[in-house]
């Protein structure tokens, strides 16, 4: 693959994570959330934070034996694209992003997990990158290996095509075409995946996402999310469900 993508020195550090590059581990799980970064660092053997600028929160540890990084990225693609672009210019080899959807489909609801395959690129980062044609598809051996640590999890898991949109609130003006969405097949809708996505594959390096459930805008009848509580005991559930996936994922 030809690439023009900017490679680091190990002295180098990440000018808006503020990451030296020697403290990156190869294989990185994001989140959006700063606080969850820290819950999922607590999960590591020999933690240390490596980062914190805005958003950005780092740390770097072991998880079975094998060097991992958890970096948090925010809400929205453009945040989250620039620690997207600085974890592969670090040398980032495998990325998999745990957070939170909405479900789409009937059966995909509160606690469940979702593993996405591809996404639709309805952010407003990922065009000015690579042209809407190209495709935003995860990687088949991350997808795999998501995919088997699911099924130890106890959780419902649903597998697809997921919805990549930079509006949580619609307004009443357009409001939102979830429906289009949902009657194409796709099984949830979140923020950040097709930018990771796609940034990933410009630099050939591996990525992938599991997501938690923590509603269901359609099935629940409110599109302006005005019943949105994702702070309930099922939803942490699932997202303990999801963190555990996706470190066994990425040290597959």
């Amino acid at each position: 693959m030809t690439s023009t993508a900017v490679r680091l020195g190990p002295d180098d550090t990440l000018t808006l994570t503020q990451i030296k590059v020697r403290d990156l581990a190869p294989r990185v799980l994001v989140v959006g959330d700063p606080a969850r970064a820290r819950k999922a660092a607590q999960l590591l053997d020999d933690t240390r934070q490596v980062g914190e600028n805005r958003e950005y929160v780092t740390f770097t540890g072991t998880y079975h034996g094998t060097a991992v990084s958890v970096v948090s990225h925010g809400i929205g693609a453009a945040g989250a694209g620039v620690a997207f672009e600085e974890l592969c210019r670090g040398g980032a080899q495998r990325i998999i992003r745990s957070g939170t959807a909405g479900g789409l489909q009937p059966d995909v609801v509160d606690g469940s997990l979702v593993i996405a395959t591809a996404a639709v690129r309805r952010d407003g980062l990922s065009q000015h990158l690579v042209p809407l044609a190209f495709p935003a598809v995860a990687d088949t051996a991350v997808v795999v290996a998501l995919s088997e640590h699911a099924a130890s999890t106890g959780l419902d898991v649903h597998r697809g095509v997921v919805l990549t949109s930079d509006a949580f609130y619609p307004h009443t003006l357009l409001g939102n075409d979830h429906e289009l969405w949902q009657q194409a097949g796709c099984v949830a809708v979140e923020m950040e995946i097709a930018p990771l996505l796609v940034i990933a594959a410009l630099h050939g390096v591996q990525a992938g996402a599991v997501l938690a459930i923590d509603g269901n805008p359609l099935a629940e009848h409110d599109p302006s999310m005005a019943g949105y509580q994702p702070f309930r005991e099922i939803v942490h559930e699932a997202v303990a469900g999801a963190l555990d996936t996706a470190l066994n994922a990425l040290v597959a």
